[in-house]
């Protein structure tokens, strides 16, 4: 034991409540303050497990620097004190980055209690490789950082994993279809370890026609299929992609890249294709 406090990092069920382990359960109990995303979600989950917090308080990106400043005084007075998600594990896509740094700056114990996690449920029964992988939380929404999160993911040589809202879906995999390739496998996970769980597995196009005609809810994961081996040969492929990340404001740099892991073209050439493809936009 620290002569300071503790901060445990708890996962929580991502649907099905009856996935929160024994010892999250005896931690939860124990600890003298519960830091939740959203306290009205977490209410429920201790509830179901009749946990009666000593404090219950919010925790999330709006109030993460001053709660944050509240727990540290609490660690360095001995508190022991317990981060949930609303779903999942803390951090992961979630505040709480600022918390840990915080708690190991001070010299407090900070301590894991593993649990559910969306991202690994999506990737071990995907189908696909799981070795290595690729986590990107969820995607920029526009702009630069969205472009070359398509670069990268073009000559992405392994499983990419990805959340997306329901409401965003079916706009992610047709942009994805269009630059990283029609025929690209994924496996689209939805409301995983709930009673309406799917898996659709099958090619960009196919999932983005499928949810145009069903409505997509509930939280998603979308596994994506390492880019195919380069091919020799198809400059017009290569001008296509280029054209395609122009668009959408990818630097040279990141263009290049792409054309040479998804094209296998050579650098210079795969500059010259960069910069022909930036010129007509600009034009």
């Amino acid at each position: 034991m620290t002569a300071t406090g503790t901060l445990y990092l708890v996962s929580t069920p991502i649907g099905n409540l009856g996935d929160l382990t024994r010892r999250a359960v005896e931690v939860l109990r124990a600890s003298d303050t519960i830091l939740a995303e959203d306290t009205r979600r977490t209410r429920i989950l201790l509830d179901h497990y009749e946990i009666e917090p000593s404090a219950l308080k919010s925790f999330h990106k709006h109030n993460e620097a001053a709660r944050t400043e509240e727990a540290r005084a609490a660690l360095a007075a001995g508190a022991s004190i317990a981060l949930v998600a609303d779903s999942g594990t803390p951090l992961v896509s979630d505040p709480g980055l600022r918390l840990v740094r915080a708690a190991l700056e001070l010299g407090a114990g900070v301590v894991p209690v593993p649990g559910p996690s969306a991202a690994l449920a999506a990737l071990v029964a995907s189908g696909l490789d799981p070795e290595p992988f690729s986590f990107f939380g969820f995607p920029p929404r526009a702009g630069r950082k969205r472009s070359e999160l398509l670069a990268t993911l073009a000559g992405l040589a392994h499983t990419a994993i990805l959340f997306e809202s329901p409401q965003r879906l079916v706009r992610t995999l047709e942009e994805f279809a269009a630059t990283l390739g029609a025929e690209r496998r994924v496996v689209v996970a939805r409301e995983l370890t709930k009673v309406h769980e799917e898996f659709l597995r099958g090619t960009l196009a196919e999932a983005a026609a499928y949810f145009r005609e069903h409505t997509p809810r509930g939280e998603v994961v979308l596994c994506l299929a390492a880019a195919p081996e380069p091919a020799a040969g198809s400059q017009e492929e290569a001008r296509s992609l280029a054209a395609s990340l122009a668009r959408g404001g990818a630097p040279t740099r990141e263009i290049v890249r792409a054309l040479r892991d998804r094209c296998g073209l050579e650098r210079n050439r795969a500059y010259d294709i960069a910069v022909e493809a930036l010129e007509e936009r600009r034009d």
